[in-house]
């Protein structure tokens, strides 16, 4: 959009749409402008979703990715940079939108980021809060059982427990 004013130089602004309804964050920075963030609630339990990944990771020895509906929040037992800043992938976003239990079926090969990098997610479970979807708790396929068969029922249940738990700490 360009905003003309008479003696005034054009001013360029660059826009970054985003969806209408989205409930959205407002920040100011240092020198004055106006930051509009797109509002997550499970971003609110980041600190919380990564403690508990850490705990799946360390007790179980599972992989744990937790997102949100935009994108990774919590890892565990993979590096961050792999999965930080990026975008879904579609298959992950369909399994959300479904809002079911997905366990990996023996030719299944989707990944968490829509680049298609990173290990083959096992199970997820969509986080429901009040009926709304607001992310997903993911274990991922070691690498060297990329052939692996389907997941345990224990790790079913922790994936499940794990999404469960955290919608209902945004409810609270």
């Amino acid at each position: 959009a360009v905003q003309s004013a008479k003696n005034q130089n054009d001013k360029v602004f660059s826009v970054n749409v985003i969806s209408g309804g989205d409930p959205l964050e407002i920040y100011t920075d240092r020198e004055g402008e106006v930051i509009f963030k797109k509002y997550s609630p499970v971003g609110e339990l980041s600190a919380f979703a990564s403690q508990y990944a850490e705990t799946l990771n360390r007790t179980c020895g599972l992989s744990v990715v937790i997102c949100d509906r935009d994108g990774v929040i919590a890892v565990a037992g993979v590096p961050r940079k792999e999965y930080a800043e990026k975008r879904l992938s579609r298959e992950l976003e369909e399994i959300i939108e479904k809002r079911s239990l997905y366990v990996r079926r023996d030719d299944d090969t989707f990944t968490v980021t829509a680049d298609g990098l990173g290990q083959t997610i096992s199970v997820a479970m969509p986080i429901l809060a009040e009926g709304d979807l607001v992310g997903c708790v993911i274990s991922l396929l070691p690498k060297e059982n990329e052939k692996a068969p389907t997941a345990h029922d224990v790790e079913v249940k922790l994936v499940q427990t794990a999404a469960g738990f955290l919608g209902k700490q945004l409810e609270g």
